[in-house]
């Protein structure tokens, strides 16, 4: 064996250990990979049920908006019909009790006003 044989051996030992030291840090790197692809299986498979159980919560939520919107429309066609027999009403009644009313005062006045007693009393004051 020549020096440059001895040389070579030593460099492939060299060479042999390096390789051992960085065979560790890329096995690690494989496992760390490995925990991340079951991971993201994993993540998948929950959320496809996920998502599903999404897609039902906002259909029903529709449906429930709808139907608040039915409601929303017949207490608005309801508080315009209330309104309108308010205003049929007071139009109707209202102005005949006031008719009533003023006569009735009238009356009252009248009466009041024929009454001797009355009339001292009035002049006291």
């Amino acid at each position: 064996m020549t020096g440059g044989d001895i040389a070579g051996l030593i460099a492939a030992g060299i060479f042999a250990v390096l390789v051992g030291l960085l065979a560790v840090p890329l096995v690690k790197l494989g496992r760390v990979f490995d925990e991340t692809s079951d991971a993201i299986k994993g993540l998948s498979d929950n959320i496809t049920p996920l998502l599903e159980e999404a897609t039902t919560t906002i259909s029903e939520t529709n449906k429930q908006l709808a139907r608040v919107d039915s409601i929303t429309s017949s207490v608005e066609e309801t508080t315009g019909n209330v309104s309108a027999l308010v205003a049929l009403f007071a139009a109707t009644v209202g102005g005949p009790l006031i008719k009533l009313a003023g006569f009735s005062a009238g009356v009252r006045a009248a009466v009041l006003g024929l009454r001797p007693d009355r009339k001292r009393r009035a002049s006291k004051n």
